[in-house]
């Protein structure tokens, strides 16, 4: 029977013979980023569900994990995208906050956003976010 990290390592290997850049979806840990980079992924995601949960409480406190990740991921080359719950409220402090952050995952927030201020207006608002 296959291990699981050896089966990804696999699919991760499969996917970069095809030319595509592969993204892992992981939590806000230094172990997970450490074991992603073992599969010889180009890039982790972070999971920003909790970041978001604690934003409005916290924010220096709901980050901080984020923040310790996306080190560990730059110390082991990997690319840091993230995504989930990221809107116009929480976005641009994650922005300021997680260092070498290359792509975010907004298109849930971003279309129901739209539905008020129309698609236009709506990119444009996410853009100025993220700046």
């Amino acid at each position: 029977m296959i291990s699981n990290a050896s089966f990804l390592k696999d699919v991760v290997s499969y996917f970069k013979s095809i030319n595509c850049r592969v993204s892992l979806f992981v939590d806000p840990s230094p172990m997970m980023v450490e074991a992603a980079c073992h599969t010889g992924t180009h890039r982790i995601e972070l999971y920003t569900e909790a970041y978001a949960s604690g934003f409005a409480e916290d924010p220096s406190e709901a980050v901080r994990s984020y923040i310790e990740a996306a080190q560990k991921a730059s110390e082991v080359g990997l690319g840091i995208n993230a995504g989930h719950d990221l809107n116009l409220e929480n976005l641009a402090y994650f922005r300021r906050m997680v260092p070498n952050l290359l792509e975010v995952s907004i298109g849930h927030a971003l279309i129901s956003d739209a539905l008020y201020f129309g698609l236009e207006e709506t990119v444009a608002l996410y853009k100025i976010q993220l700046k």
